[in-house]
């Protein structure tokens, strides 16, 4: 599991820093299409850590159903 939290975690921080560079540019140049970059990236890294979270929950629902 500790892999899998490890792979989470790069992928989330990958898309939180497209998130923060597609907002700056946006700030920067005031071009639109930077701001729905960054919405979307958003939306990946909050879809990445619920599945996180959700496999987290369940996993230990899992384990623990087995090992009753």
């Amino acid at each position: 599991m500790t892999i899998f939290r490890w792979i989470i975690g790069v992928i989330s921080a990958i898309l939180a820093g497209g998130s923060l560079l597609s907002f700056v540019l946006f700030m920067a140049f005031d071009i639109p299409v930077w701001l729905d970059r960054a919405r979307a990236f958003r939306r990946g890294m909050v879809t990445a850590l619920l599945f996180w979270f959700n496999s987290e929950v369940w996993g230990r629902v899992v384990w623990t159903l087995i090992h009753w």
